[in-house]
């Protein structure tokens, strides 16, 4: 088994910046197994209850990486039920153009400070669909937010928080999604 698409970038005259940057699709493929053993790594507590990995990447030539933090800046953006949170992935294998996720927005419907289940995941009501399976969780707010500390900052442009990843509905019928927390992806980085 393999999976993957990565973004190969030429540089325009604006060296180090995306602006004048040419993209190229260029599709990359991972082993996830060498001599029938996983490549992966799971979490180091919840080992397969867990579900989502990390995979190293070995198909890394002409591949521009955007890293996104994991980590929290203080204070970091508030989030409570009923605020808006995305899942940027690809519903139903879709695209928005080349290879550009679409943005799903919905709702936090768990208090994201509380485990659901015991399990560090927090719920979204969001009308999300097969594909967006292991997609990031992002709450972005523009104009205005209230932060954790309880201040609010005016905003020119945008402010976001990776808020975890996206694993599926709870069940066919509902629009009630699981998502694994940042603190949990944190914990397996960490262990690496």
């Amino acid at each position: 088994m393999s999976a993957g698409v990565m973004v190969s970038i030429s540089r325009g005259p604006n060296s180090g910046r995306m602006i004048g940057a040419t993209l190229n699709w260029v599709k990359r493929t991972e082993q996830l197994y060498v001599d029938q053993e996983p490549r992966w790594i799971e979490h180091p507590t919840l080992g397969a209850k867990a579900d989502f990995v990390a995979l190293p990447l070995s198909q890394l030539g002409d591949v521009l990486l955007l890293p996104q933090s994991l980590e929290l800046p203080t204070p970091a953006l508030a989030i409570s039920p009923a605020e808006p949170v995305s899942v940027i992935g690809f519903p139903f294998g879709l695209s928005a153009g080349g290879a550009i996720a679409i943005w799903a927005t919905g709702f936090f419907a768990t208090e994201p400070f509380l485990d659901f289940e015991g399990m560090p995941v927090l719920l979204i009501d969001c009308r999300s669909r097969p594909g967006q399976s292991g997609s990031p969780v992002a709450a972005v707010r523009y104009g205005s937010a209230t932060l954790d500390d309880g201040s609010t900052m005016m905003l020119v442009g945008s402010v976001e928080r990776f808020v975890g990843i996206y694993s599926g509905r709870i069940n066919e019928q509902s629009d009630l999604g699981i998502v694994w927390k940042a603190s949990a992806i944190v914990q397996l980085v960490a262990s690496i």
